[in-house]
């Protein structure tokens, strides 16, 4: 059984330390946060990038009670 290496562990932080803060971003504009993944699909992340940017925000199109 092969032990983890020092490059995996921090590959695991690096991926835990951006996939919840961009959750929370995502999440807030009104869209699934599951459109997160779309950052470690290569070039995925800049259509993603690009969707997020000129694309209608939910959250910011509905009504204010």
């Amino acid at each position: 059984m092969e032990v983890l290496s020092p490059f995996h562990l921090l590959f695991i932080l690096m991926f835990v330390a951006t996939l919840i803060p961009l959750q929370q971003i995502v999440s807030r504009t009104g869209y699934s946060r599951w459109w997160v993944l779309l950052i470690f699909v290569p070039l995925g992340n800049l259509v993603g990038l690009w969707l997020l940017a000129f694309c209608r925000w939910p959250a910011v199109d509905k009504p204010m009670p």
